[in-house]
């Protein structure tokens, strides 16, 4: 059973969830979990400018995506920035870039769920979430959020992300803030859960597909 964990960071926020989310599918007996990118699509010179340079050192080494990896996974985790309430424009290309895996129905009944960092409380977090999960919705994907079952969804102790349609993050407006240790909690958590049910679901996926044709 594959999970693949596929982000855009900019700052580095989103990838330390994404980090948490591996974590915790990690922990599901069978699981196989890879981290990948969508790739870049700023030039060098716009992200010096953004001071972004700096901060994406940490994970330039993390292998950027192919659409095989996505037709290979048995769940999918995305994660990306908020940019005006929706994804970002490199998660965007990339994700428009699966219209052969669309036709060919690659994801029907795999699942799939979102993570997102935002830079204030109210910035688009849960539009980011809702509007994303469109696009797997039309690829087939059964969709998974961040349950109630985390616990830590109704703490109001401090400024933290959390969402029932996916972990969260608060970033700060000028990338001040840390993932709080809630917040990782969160995407651990949704990380396990995604891999329980895909590891539930991949061994009936066939047959399911085949009962759809019938």
């Amino acid at each position: 059973m594959k999970i693949l964990v596929l982000f855009y960071s900019m700052y580095g926020h989103v990838y330390r969830m994404a980090e948490a989310v591996a974590d915790g599918a990690r922990t599901v007996p069978g699981a196989e979990v890879v981290v990948k990118r969508v790739p870049e699509t700023l030039p060098r010179e716009v992200l010096e400018k953004m001071g972004a340079l700096e901060a994406q050192k940490a994970f330039e080494s993390i292998p950027v995506a192919t659409l095989s990896d996505l037709a290979e996974a048995d769940a999918v985790v995305f994660g990306t920035p908020t940019r005006f309430g929706n994804m970002t424009a490199q998660m965007r290309s990339f994700l428009d870039s699966t219209g052969g895996l669309w036709v060919k129905g690659a994801l029907v009944g795999k699942v799939g769920g979102v993570f997102t960092s935002t830079g204030t409380q109210h910035g688009g977090q849960e539009s980011t979430l809702l509007s994303f999960q469109v696009t797997l919705l039309h690829h087939g994907m059964v969709i998974a959020g961040l349950p109630y079952a985390f616990q830590g969804q109704t703490n109001n102790d401090g400024i933290v992300g959390g969402s029932p349609y996916g972990a969260t993050t608060i970033a700060g407006t000028s990338g001040e803030r840390s993932p709080a240790d809630l917040d990782l909690a969160g995407a651990r958590f949704q990380g396990k859960y995604i891999a329980l049910l895909a590891s539930n679901l991949a061994a009936n996926r066939a047959d399911m597909l085949d009962q759809l044709k019938a």
